[in-house]
């Protein structure tokens, strides 16, 4: 009995696990983002990260116009199109130009596609941003489009 009441638990867990995996397209992705807009996080080096089924954290590292750090939650919708989600969410960044320090919220929403037999992940975005530092600015011309590697 004792053997049963250790065993089930365990079998219910991987089960639950295996279902978890199954709901998403990819868990980890990293590549580039290509733009040739002006906002601070345009062209970046970008890390994604499922930290539940529906919401992701994205790292971005950008370079251009100005060299700059940024961060993001977003929010993923499945179409019924296997691979393919809608997502929007937002964030913050910080930017570096001619001895300027750039400083403000950021907002995203786009398409995000995985591959089913590649691990290759697209994402179309439009990533506004609102410079507060080092004066108020709003930069609307933000659309980009993401290849990642994608890890499961």
């Amino acid at each position: 009995m004792k053997r049963i009441s250790i065993t089930l638990p365990v079998i219910l867990l991987s089960m639950i696990l295996c279902q978890r995996a199954k709901a998403q397209d990819y868990r980890f992705a990293a590549g580039v983002r290509l733009s040739n807009s002006s906002p601070t996080l345009s062209s970046a080096i970008s890390a994604k990260y499922f930290a539940t089924d529906k919401t992701a954290i994205e790292a971005l590292v950008a370079w251009g116009n100005r060299f700059g750090l940024g961060g993001l939650i977003e929010i993923h919708n499945k179409f019924n199109t296997p691979g393919l989600s809608w997502f929007y969410g937002g964030g913050v960044y910080v930017g570096f130009q001619d001895g300027d320090t750039y400083f403000g919220p950021t907002g995203i929403a786009g398409l995000d596609y995985k591959f089913t037999n590649a691990p290759v992940n697209l994402s179309l975005d439009w990533k506004p941003e609102l410079d507060i530092l080092p004066k108020i600015n709003f930069v609307a011309d933000a659309f980009a489009l993401t290849i990642r590697f994608a890890l499961k």
